[in-house]
């Protein structure tokens, strides 16, 4: 690939998409409040609850970009991959920065009792998925070949499929 196209064209950059999905689910809280997280869960329960969640999510985010720094490639996804970085959590989530990413906005969105952040994680994921997860894999099939789609094979992209 020449130098200018050496990057998979992320539509956005994943932290401002999350970013937006929460902002905008505060905005419709306050806009079309529904109170149901407010109703089913104590304050004190919310933010435990969503405390777990999101500090789950950013140590899964901040040990994915560890294993990317020892690695020696870059982590904004947009700049170019410099090596294939398959060990540590990438043994178990082919995307764990977004996987962490998107337990940080849940558990923000249960923290705050906001009924719409949690509702904006159907579209953001599928923003995700098809804006950043999809264009990554591609670029980096046809960066690294066989050894990528050899990785794709054994380890499923969310962790779960």
């Amino acid at each position: 690939m020449a130098q200018a196209k050496d990057i998979p064209g992320v539509i956005a950059p994943p932290p401002l998409i999350a970013t937006f999905a929460v902002v905008f689910g505060l905005l419709l809280d306050r806009l079309v409040p529904a109170y149901v997280l407010a109703t089913v869960l104590g304050l004190w329960e919310r933010v435990t609850i969503g405390a777990l969640i999101a500090i789950a999510g950013g140590a899964l985010a901040v040990a994915a970009e560890r294993r990317f720094k020892a690695a020696g490639t870059n982590v904004p996804p947009w700049k170019p991959a410099l090596h294939l970085a398959s060990g540590g959590v990438y043994e178990h989530v082919r995307n764990p920065m977004y996987v962490g990413l998107m337990l940080v906005v849940g558990g923000i969105g249960i923290a705050l009792a906001s009924d719409w952040t949690l509702v904006m994680l159907v579209p953001t994921a599928m923003l995700l998925h098809r804006g950043v997860v999809l264009r990554e894999e591609r670029y980096l099939e046809a960066k690294f070949g066989e050894d990528y789609r050899q990785y794709k094979a054994r380890v499923a992209r969310w962790g779960i499929w």
